[in-house]
């Protein structure tokens, strides 16, 4: 991660001539991570563009090696092998094929498979079919199972069996599509999607959701989006979820499938062309600017992030309390605010005004240029907003700097 430039000692303001380093496109800005899969990868990724990680995972894969029901489907497969066979995640078809292995069908099912025509949804689930030895014949440009089910449709699967690998999800639009059009239909469960062994994490995740100290919640999986959404119902919180995720909250998604159950509930996402992690955390680069706010105060330029603020390009991470106190200055940018409002903006319980002179005070040293937030004499304080920029910026009688 970029370190930022030092800041300059407190009650001096930065010259021209101190050039601030680079400010990485995320620095200032909390993602939270829903996902069980490769959360490590996608963690790491955005720390390196500077975002404070926050990880809930909303579901756990759960492995059906060992269900009977999975083995008796292999088998039936085997006997009477399908004249298609879709392979929907990478995952999904490596875990059918090991779980074969350890029924002793590994090679019969390979062959059987190798007899129909594989199509993969997405890069992964064709990466897996060619490890195993077998050639996918068919993917579509999209990656979703949508686009899979047209071309099906398209060509007639009239009196064709159709294995369908599915993906923690039944997809019951998908076979009910195929069977109307007269397709035998056998799906193949490998693995299922269920709540993490440990909530805690999740939980913690959705109340700083809330409490507003998530700025970007991120899906890799459409399971993940209905998971946090359910547990937050199951708390009584599915409301101001669904608040947060459609106000200050960015819901950055990897695809189009995974932010359709967002989309349904009205729900704004950002998502990458193609569904990647690295296209993905790229996405979230370029929209990020779109969370911030910038203000001209004092003669320089005041760039509020998720707890951070940039001042003149130079990175200042703040403490909770003056964080919180400017925001509030910075709702109504050259208005005096009040210290009685100022002191009930301060995270628990402060005991009197003293308390909000000493966090202005803390604000100043931690900005640099103590101009940047006025004492109004009597009446409490105010962004100095420059004229002419939609704030009350005319001379405050009584006002200092």
């Amino acid at each position: 991660m970029t370190r930022p430039a030092a800041r300059a000692p407190a009650g001096r303001e930065s010259t021209a001539t101190e050039a601030p380093q680079p400010v990485p496109a995320l620095a200032g800005f909390t993602v939270g991570i829903t996902a069980a899969r490769r959360a490590d990868e996608l963690a790491t990724m955005l720390e390196r563009r500077g975002a404070t990680i926050q990880h809930g995972a909303a579901l756990r894969i759960v492995a059906l090696a060992d269900d009977a029901d999975l083995e008796r489907r292999t088998r039936e497969l085997v006997a009477s092998p399908p004249d298609i066979t879709i392979a929907t995640t990478g995952i999904g078809y490596r875990g059918w094929v090991e779980a074969a292995d350890g029924w002793g069908l590994g090679e019969d099912l390979l062959a059987a498979l190798g007899r129909s025509e594989m199509l993969a949804r997405g890069p992964k689930a064709r990466g897996a079919i060619r490890a195993s030895g077998l050639v996918d014949a068919w993917s579509p440009e999209s990656e979703s199972t949508a686009e899979v089910l047209e071309h099906l449709l398209d060509r007639g699967v009239e009196g064709r069996r159709i294995a369908v690998q599915l993906h923690g999800e039944p997809l019951p639009d998908v076979v009910d599509a195929l069977e109307l059009a007269g397709a035998e239909v056998v799906t193949v469960p490998v693995y299922r999607w269920a709540p993490p062994a440990d909530i805690g994490p999740l939980d913690r995740l959705i109340d700083t959701t809330l409490a507003g100290g998530v700025d970007i919640l991120s899906f890799t999986s459409a399971p993940a989006a209905a998971g946090i959404l359910a547990r937050a119902g199951e708390r009584g919180l599915r409301e101001g979820l669904l608040t947060a995720l459609r106000g200050p909250v960015m819901a950055l998604c990897v695809g189009p499938v995974t932010a359709a159950p967002l989309e349904a509930l009205d729900i704004p996402t950002v998502q990458p062309q193609r569904s990647r992690l690295g296209a993905m955390v790229r996405t979230c680069e370029a929209a990020a600017p779109n969370l911030a706010r910038t203000l001209p105060v004092a003669g320089h330029e005041l760039e509020l992030r998720g707890h951070a603020v940039l001042v003149d390009g130079r990175l200042c991470a703040l403490p909770p309390t003056p964080m919180a106190l400017l925001r509030v200055l910075a709702r109504r940018p050259g208005r005096v605010v009040s210290r009685a409002e100022l002191l009930a903006a301060q995270p628990g319980a402060a005991a009197d005004e003293h308390a909000v002179e000493n966090a202005i005070a803390r604000l100043r040293a931690a900005l640099g240029v103590p101009a940047l937030v006025q004492t109004v004499v009597r009446r409490g304080y105010r962004l100095a907003l420059e004229p002419g920029h939609g704030g009350h910026c005319a001379d405050v009688p009584g006002g200092e700097r």
